[in-house]
This record gives structure tokens, C-alpha cells and sequence, in this order.
């Protein structure tokens, strides 16, 4: 079933009875310099939630950037493993060289 689908309607049904049940509320929106009379109550709750939505936008951004710079930092790293052979060094303690895993020259 398509649950996003099913959610999207539930989501915009609670919206609507808000705003049904806000009609008649009323506010005064006042911005310093300018004051807003009457103004429904359901515009100002959903103009803030909309503001508050793209104050959020350049943190999601720049949390995909660092995820994005990250994976191709990790990507480089695996390439160059596997450039260089594989191999392990005596001291990380994969090597058989002197000091191998165990002691054995």
C-alpha cells in the first residue's frame, strides 16, 4: 500500500480542520516598521512553519556536502589501498617481517 500516500492525505486533513476550526481567529502581525491588522491565525502559524522550514534548508545542505566529501574521501582511500598492492606493513601487524604477528622471523 502506499503509506506515503495515505499519510500526505491524514497530514492535509488535520490541516484543513485547523484552518476550519481558525476561520474566525483573528491577529495583528506587527514587524517594526509595518503592522499587519486581522490577519488569520492559520497564516501566521503556516507562514512560520514555512519560514522555519528554509532557515533549516542550508543546514540540511551543508550536512549533505560534508556526507558527499566524506564518502569520496573514503572512496580515494580504499583506491589507493588497493593501488598499493593490499598489503599490510609489520606494523600494523599483518606483516611477517621482524615483529610479525607471531614473533616469527
Amino acid at each position: 500500500m502506499p503509506w506515503r500516500l495515505i499519510g500526505l492525505i491524514i497530514i492535509f486533513g488535520i490541516f484543513l480542520v485547523f484552518i476550519a476550526f481558525n476561520l474566525g481567529n483573528k491577529c495583528d502581525i506587527n514587524f517594526g516598521f509595518r503592522t499587519f491588522s486581522e490577519v488569520p491565525v492559520f497564516l501566521t502559524a503556516f507562514s512560520s512553519f514555512v519560514l522555519g522550514m528554509l532557515c533549516a534548508v542550508p543546514f540540511i545542505i551543508s550536512f549533505r556536502v560534508k556526507r558527499k566529501v566524506k564518502a569520496e574521501k573514503e572512496e580515494a582511500a580504499q583506491k589507493a589501498k588497493k593501488k598499493g598492492g593490499g598489503e599490510e606493513t609489520a606494523a600494523s601487524g599483518g606483516g611477517f617481517s621482524e615483529g610479525g604477528p607471531y614473533g616469527v622471523n
